[in-house]
């Protein structure tokens, strides 16, 4: 599995494709970040943000995009700019038929560290040693979006088969139903 991982940042948005599969080695595609100007205008910025984000996904070809979910904080001016970040990421995979899965900051801390509560420096290291890396991606944007990709690639088949579980259980229960209402 391809995931491209995105944390949403007006200013930095971080990008980072991670590829394989859980329990085994996962090796890096690619990370960076997209920038855009504080002093631009916030349409210009959302645009910049868009043709970063088409550019990852024509260079790596994902087959999900994972974005964290943003959460409410103190400043609501950046969390505005982070939820604004984080939708353009979710339409750019959308418009190409990608699925798109939100993990909150501290499920992405807990796959990749054990603790939810672990700090950027901590992610960075474990992200580091994961991915057989040099040095820690710099800035912590670009780290945070591998450790993403990273938490989907690891979390996304227990999901799945959850996902599966629940619904043989409403199909079973509907054809129940479905028999019960019939004469023999």
């Amino acid at each position: 599995m391809r995931v491209l991982g995105v944390d949403p940042g007006l200013t930095r948005c971080g990008v980072g494709v991670v590829e394989g599969v859980a329990g085994r080695p996962l090796t890096m595609r690619g990370v960076g970040v997209v920038r855009t100007p504080t002093d631009a205008e916030l349409g210009q910025r959302l645009v910049a943000i868009e043709q970063g984000i088409e550019q990852w996904l024509d260079e790596h070809r994902p087959e999900c995009v994972a974005v964290e979910r943003v959460f409410s904080q103190h400043n609501v001016r950046t969390v505005m700019g982070t939820a604004q970040a984080s939708a353009v990421a979710m339409l750019c995979a959308s418009r190409r038929g990608i699925p798109v899965a939100l993990h909150t900051p501290s499920e992405v801390k807990a796959a990749v560290t054990g603790s939810g509560r672990a700090d950027k420096a901590q992610v960075g290291a474990m992200v580091t040693r994961l991915l057989r890396l040099a040095a820690p991606p710099k800035p912590a944007d670009a780290a945070d979006a591998l450790a993403l990709a990273i938490c989907h690639i690891w979390r996304a088949p227990a999901k799945n088969r959850l996902q599966q579980a629940v619904q043989q259980q409403a199909a079973l229960h509907a054809s129940k139903h479905a028999s019960k209402g019939r004469t023999p």
